[in-house]
């Protein structure tokens, strides 16, 4: 049973590395999408800190962000996989899935096909989010003995 955990674990962990390395290969993209969806919805009182964030690091809060967004889904996905830390970082991805189905997959504001397609990947996403919370519970698995016994 541990193997089909472990194996379980790491096809789950797939999404989350090639959607990190997609957004990597295709920053601009990843960064328009931020531009798009929430950067418009932060809050005025963090504003500020938003323009020296861009003025220390020398590039637009888009970009910050889809790198930032990128290296989490890659190197949380990795950790998953690699079972090191994977109940702290399926909890930080439970974060994460849910503040990207609330702000990408936002089929309540939509109409016809394009709500019914949203709603599908917000569906989709409350899976990921379910098998989250399983890997987050069974962390490194139960312990066995060197006979394969608990």
């Amino acid at each position: 049973m541990p193997a089909f955990i472990t194996f379980g674990r790491i096809l789950f962990a797939v999404i989350f590395i090639a959607s990190g390395a997609n957004k990597f290969l295709d920053l601009g993209l990843a960064a328009d999408a931020i531009s798009n969806k929430v950067i418009p919805t932060l809050p005025a009182a963090v504003l500020p800190y938003t323009t020296q964030l861009e003025q220390f690091a020398g590039m637009e809060l888009k970009q910050i962000m889809a790198i930032a967004v990128a290296a989490l889904e890659l190197i949380g996905g990795i950790l998953i996989a690699l079972n090191l830390g994977a109940r702290f970082f399926a909890l930080v991805m439970v974060l994460f899935v849910m503040a990207a189905t609330f702000y990408f997959h936002d089929f309540w504001n939509l109409t016809g096909a394009d709500a019914k397609a949203q709603m599908v990947n917000a569906l989709k996403n409350l899976s990921l989010i379910g098998g989250l919370f399983m890997i987050a519970g069974i962390g490194k698995g139960p312990r066995l003995d060197g006979y394969g016994e608990r």
